[in-house]
């Protein structure tokens, strides 16, 4: 069942010009789509009242670093260069893990992937986030992108690039940088999640049911203020 406040989110989506794109240079979705891997759940079934969200966007340079993946839409730069990328839209419990694999959730259309490729540049990774999360807060995969695209289109990215050249960097200044390119978001609602070697790997925003900004719950909260921060460039 659809809440009065993502039936708004749907609505402002479809006022916005498609296709969604990430913190992107020049990318353009390829003219054939790969089959689609089978997706194996992680874990168990989980349903419970969804009670708030969490938006993560990775560093896409960091990613195609450590995985070695240089084939992928995301890591070839065949098809665009990429800085923050949507990784998906998480439904929170009130308290406990969250909810997971809530249905047999048939995959995306490829034009429902091809839309949103500019914003999360994997089909596998659209796929599995629908499977995952969005099967637990949306009826069908359309309508979990479109919020997830509604609130993504909302935000003005840091430049992490520019940031990375900033002497004694640390999580605490990109959360300043967020903070003061995006009016009304609280520091408590921007969680940093570094590697355990320092190198930013994302930027997870925490939102209320009603998709307002709210502080991240315990142990979602990212790296403190203090910890130091390096920023693989790469693009």
């Amino acid at each position: 069942m659809r809440s009065a406040a993502v039936k708004a989110l749907a609505l402002a989506a479809m006022l916005l010009p498609a296709p969604v794109l990430a913190q992107a240079y020049q990318c353009s979705a390829p003219r054939a789509l790969a089959p689609l891997r089978p997706i194996k759940p992680d874990g168990p079934t989980r349903k419970a009242p969804v009670a708030g969200y969490t938006l993560a966007a990775s560093w896409s340079p960091d990613y195609c670093k450590t995985s070695g993946d240089t084939r992928s839409m995301q890591c070839a730069k065949t098809n665009g260069r990429f800085g923050f990328i949507l990784h998906g839209l998480w439904p929170e419990a009130a308290r406990g893990p969250s909810p997971q694999w809530c249905g047999n959730a048939g995959p995306p259309s490829p034009p429902t992937l091809r839309q949103h490729l500019c914003m999360s540049p994997s089909p596998d990774l659209l796929a599995h986030e629908w499977a995952k999360h969005g099967s637990c807060m949306a009826p069908t995969p359309e309508a979990y992108f479109t919020t997830g695209a509604t609130l993504w289109r909302a935000i003005r990215w840091p430049d992490a690039d520019r940031l990375s050249r900033k002497q004694d960097l640390t999580a605490g200044d990109l959360r300043d940088e967020f903070v003061a390119t995006n009016a009304g978001w609280p520091r408590e609602a921007v969680a940093v999640d570094l590697s355990r070697s320092g190198w930013l790997r994302e930027v997870r925003l925490c939102y209320d049911k009603n998709y307002r900004p709210t502080r991240c719950a315990a142990g979602r909260n990212g790296a403190r203020d203090g910890a130091a921060m390096k920023v693989w460039r790469g693009l």
